[in-house]
């Protein structure tokens, strides 16, 4: 295991070697007045976590808002792809690298063969600081080649969120070949569940709360520092059962099937994601930590309540959808309880409030 551990940190040092200076992307001579024909893409995100897929699903919609009937590749890790995205109709064929490349080399280096036997008219990068992202458009057949450099033009809160900078930088690249729209909000994070997944979710909702009250979801799990002790979601728990005594509460379970509030709400627990994010869609607020179960939140259209110690709120925080971020370090209980309130009694939209230190993405 160690073996194989070192051999990782040193594919990533090697690959960062040798991507340092593939940051210059391609934007050949063309024709004056001569229309850009873009019919095949490559997206590139080489990350098998379930919040890192589904921030590019922004990307995803203003790719196919600005080069509309183009067909979409992807370059990614693991198996989870083709779950989350299953629903993006102009995604032809997802490239999954193993998720553990030395334990499943012959499949790693087929991956790799299938992108470079392709013909691409743009080839782009999702992370601009991913040096297998910036490999795989160097590697891919493109005549244009976007390696995610520094958008310009962008607000500056927006710039340096994960799920925005991407459709940012991709316009001001889009916009030097003549490929443009007015300016338009940033797309939210979708995984487009159909009206049936929904519908099921409704009905494992109404299964497990026995009534048609008001409805707030718990994930009380996260990986690392970024996952709050349980002390903390006991009394946090307490305190919504106070102030909201006729909602109910629920608590939806990690894959390892743990809870931090030890099993004193109704929990829910399934390996399904789109199954999680249809139950999570019939609730009226979502409240975690940053992980991937609060952007699956966000991506259903639930008012996503994120709860920040360690990352960056700016970089990582839901928005849109009456969806907050905040950051623990500064704000307190009775601040979320305030969040809260806006979002489950007073149904408003409304921005950020300085005294209250909290970060409002919507």
């Amino acid at each position: 295991m160690n073996f194989l551990k070192g051999i990782n940190n040193y594919r990533r040092v090697l690959m960062r070697g040798i991507t340092r200076n593939l940051a210059d992307s391609t934007i050949p001579p063309r024709r004056p007045n001569v229309k850009i024909d873009i019919k095949k893409v490559l997206i590139c995100r080489p990350n098998h976590r379930l919040g890192n897929l589904l921030l590019i699903t922004p990307l995803l919609q203003e790719v196919s808002a600005l080069i509309p009937h183009c067909k979409i590749d992807l370059f990614v890790k693991g198996n989870l792809a083709p779950i989350l995205f299953r629903n993006y109709e102009d995604i032809d064929s997802i490239i999954q690298l193993p998720r553990k490349p030395f334990q499943h080399l012959i499949e790693y280096v087929l991956s790799w063969i299938l992108i470079k036997r392709q013909q691409y008219d743009i080839v782009i990068n999702v992370e601009k600081s991913s040096s297998s992202g910036k490999l795989a458009v160097q590697f891919a057949n493109s005549k244009y080649k976007f390696f995610g450099d520094v958008a310009q033009g962008a607000p500056s809160r927006d710039h340096v969120h994960n799920a925005k900078y991407p459709v940012y930088a991709l316009r001001n690249y889009l916009s030097k070949l003549g490929i443009s729209k007015k300016d338009r909000p940033i797309p939210s994070l979708d995984l487009k569940l159909t009206p049936l997944e929904i519908s099921d979710g409704k009905k494992i909702l109404r299964e497990l709360v026995k009534n048609d009250n008001k409805t707030i979801c718990l994930f009380t799990y996260a990986t690392g520092d970024k996952c709050y002790p349980a002390s903390w979601w006991e009394n946090f728990l307490q305190r919504l059962k106070n102030q909201y005594p006729r909602f109910n509460i629920i608590e939806v379970l990690p894959i390892q099937n743990l809870s931090n509030l030890s099993f004193k709400a109704p929990t829910f627990y399934s390996k399904d994601v789109r199954q999680i994010g249809s139950l999570i869609a019939n609730t009226d607020v979502f409240i975690g930590a940053d992980s991937g179960i609060m952007h699956l939140a966000s991506a259903v259209k639930t008012p996503t309540v994120g709860l920040f110690s360690v990352t960056d709120e700016q970089t990582y925080g839901p928005y849109d959808n009456n969806s907050v971020a905040i950051n623990t370090n500064i704000s307190n209980t009775e601040i979320c309880i305030g969040v809260l309130n806006r979002i489950l009694l007073d149904d408003l939209i409304y921005e950020t409030d300085s005294k209250h230190h909290f970060q409002h993405t919507d």
